[in-house]
């Protein structure tokens, strides 16, 4: 008898394909010099909707002369990881401004924000124990579930009393774990009312604000300060490929939690560190921040320009409150064609589709950045427009 293949799956994979027969397929297009708020893409030039580079510094001067100097003097890489021989003491440096930033007693960075999920969730949360999490958080937060012995329940999305149904049902030792601010559609974690129900019911409280810090809240320190509940979030994680303007993540929280992970987190431990490069952009992104909130003020202001703009022409943008947009199409095919339209009026934007949202509810994520103008913002809102009219999307 003849083995099946297990490569049948790949050999039988036509969805991309599909996609790309009909001249629809919006994935892996190639970026032509630095990330900012107008771009060529392909040889055309686009007001850049699609980037997560929020304060508008992955081109900035001071950081990236940062960024050079770190080569300079520790060279490209750590060749090991933190745990054996990949620590530098610009690695230290990053955590403790991080942690006093943070208002935390310790941090500890991963080489992606995607790492720190996996490696915090799958140490912390053992057989026994319990984990609640949001149906909408992110796929990094899913992945760390699975990797974890612990039993996995979701409540449905932002819905307290469901949320306070299971507490009251469950018993053993609970983290309950949601995005700050949720990446697709911008909403907001009601993180004021679980962090109640936290307190309530003895369990533990872990925000994962990838698209929160460095956006949300008086200095920045994400949805947490936003919401004025610091003190009851017990684990704060974060990315630094957003805000930040590089690659790498961390966690924050008390020295006993970080120090567990530190010797626990299988992404930490057998994953090269940061490259000095990554660590000084982070410091220089972090610095600029402090001294420069207005950064974040320019930028909400050109997300609610165009918040504002989408939603008086009748698009679809949910319930966003952060930098993030989004205009809610429902049909696959039509998002692509949508998108496409778009591209060619110069404006880009991502296509989110199943299984990163619902299938009915695909959708054009847009995000905005402190580099955009309101003239870009109005240019980009005439394009949405017109299209939005040929597809019947507004009236």
């Amino acid at each position: 008898m003849r083995r099946p293949d297990i490569f049948k799956k790949c050999i039988d994979y036509t969805r991309a394909d599909e996609v790309k027969q009909m001249g629809l397929y919006p994935y892996f297009k190639p970026l032509s010099g630095q990330v900012g708020p107008v771009m060529m893409i392909e040889n055309h030039r686009v007001i850049m909707l699609g980037s997560n580079n929020y304060l508008g510094l992955t081109n900035n001067p001071e950081v990236m002369a940062r960024s050079a100097e770190a080569i300079k003097r520790y060279g490209t890489g750590c060749t090991g990881s933190r745990f054996l021989n990949g620590t530098l003491d610009l690695h230290i440096e990053l955590e403790e401004k991080l942690a006093g930033f943070l208002q935390r007693e310790r941090v500890l960075t991963f080489s992606t924000g995607y790492q720190t999920n996996l490696g915090a969730i799958s140490a912390l949360c053992q057989k026994d124990d319990l984990i609640l999490v949001d149906r909408s958080v992110h796929a990094s937060i899913i992945d760390g579930t699975r990797l974890s012995y612990a039993r996995v329940v979701k409540y449905h999305h932002n819905d307290m009393e469901h949320l306070e149904h299971l507490l009251e049902r469950e018993q053993d030792p609970a983290i309950i774990i949601t995005d700050g601010v949720f990446s697709m559609e911008g909403d907001l974690a009601d993180l004021p009312t679980i962090a109640k129900l936290a307190r309530k019911h003895g369990a533990r409280l872990m925000v994962d604000d990838a698209h929160g810090v460095g956006v949300m809240g008086a200095h920045g320190r994400g949805t947490p300060e936003y919401f004025d509940c610091e003190r009851d979030v017990d684990l704060h994680v974060g990315t630094f490929s957003k805000s930040f303007a590089c690659i790498g993540g961390f966690a924050a929280g008390s020295d006993k939690v970080i120090d567990f992970m530190q010797h626990e987190a299988r992404s930490e431990i057998f994953s090269a560190s940061l490259p000095p490069a990554a660590v000084a952009t982070v410091m220089a992104a972090l610095e600029i921040l402090q001294r420069q909130p207005e950064l974040m003020v320019q930028m909400h202001k050109a997300a609610e320009r165009a918040r504002g703009g989408l939603r008086s022409m009748g698009f679809n943008v949910g319930n966003s409150e952060a930098p993030i947009v989004p205009i809610i199409i429902g049909d696959t095919l039509t998002t692509f064609r949508v998108w496409q339209a778009l591209d060619q009026g110069g404006v880009f934007t991502n296509p989110v589709v199943s299984p990163a949202v619902p299938p009915d509810r695909a959708m054009l994520r847009t995000s905005y950045m402190a580099t955009h103008t309101d003239e870009m913002i109005d240019s980009a809102l005439e394009v949405f427009e017109k299209v939005g009219r040929r597809f019947g999307l507004i009236p």
